[in-house]
């Protein structure tokens, strides 16, 4: 269980500030979403959240602790990015299991955990394919097992649907809900409003500014239910 805080969080890259006096609390479990245009400043602060990117002021942490100088891999955090980032040469069962592979786990766990997290995203068939052998919403669905196979208490996903068409990534969608009604928190990236629908909540910024906050009381659980709206 983690609760997120952003206090009073700015970042500049050289003479240009992205990120401006930001102030929020992300709940434990939540399913929130950064919507806004290009250079809003959504993904440079996902990545503070991460630990990829540090904050020029202010602070961030967890349950009230400071994670400012923790590293990513202490953080319980895990990525998923809009250019999947699969290794062309493993297969797919290869690539979900590679972060349990760093970690010296033995083979037997390894194979059940990677069962699992396909499961998950369903891609159970699909183990022993590579990556040439899928569609780009498949590739996209390996990188989010290969998220998944730490289980980790936060999931952060940069613009996860930015190469996909329409339908594919609504289906996307669908599957991080899912992943989010078992528990995880989860923190999205995006530029297109209908993303959006699938948070509980979404933050709007602009110009490294947050433009709006709001809950979202008709967000979708279903890519059937946006299909039968349509």
């Amino acid at each position: 269980m983690t609760v997120i805080s952003l206090s009073h969080i700015d970042k500049s890259f050289g003479p240009v500030r992205i990120v401006k006096d930001l102030n929020l609390t992300i709940a434990d479990q939540e399913f929130l979403v950064f919507l806004g245009p290009s250079g809003c400043g959504k993904t440079t602060t996902m990545r503070m959240v991460a630990g990829l990117e540090q904050p020029t002021m202010g602070e961030v942490a967890f349950d009230g602790q400071r994670m400012n100088e923790v590293a990513t891999q202490k953080r319980d955090v895990a990525m998923v990015f809009q250019n999947y980032g699969l290794y062309p040469h493993m297969s797919v069962a290869q690539n979900i299991a590679y972060p349990l592979k760093l970690r010296g786990m033995a083979q037997g766990e390894r194979d059940k955990l990677v069962a699992k997290a396909a499961d998950r995203v369903e891609l159970g068939p699909f183990l022993k394919r590579m990556p040439r052998e899928l569609s780009g919403g498949q590739r996209q669905r390996v990188a989010i097992a290969r998220a998944l196979v730490n289980n980790p208490s936060i999931i952060l996903a940069d613009e996860p649907t930015g190469n996909l068409d329409t339908k594919t990534s609504l289906e996307i969608m669908e599957i991080f809900g899912k992943i989010h009604s078992l528990g995880n928190t989860i923190i999205l990236v995006t530029h297109e409003p209908d993303i959006s629908l699938y948070a509980h909540r979404v933050v709007k910024l602009r110009d490294g500014f947050v433009e709006s906050d709001a809950l979202n009381p008709n967000y979708i659980t279903s890519f059937s239910e946006t299909a039968g709206a349509s």
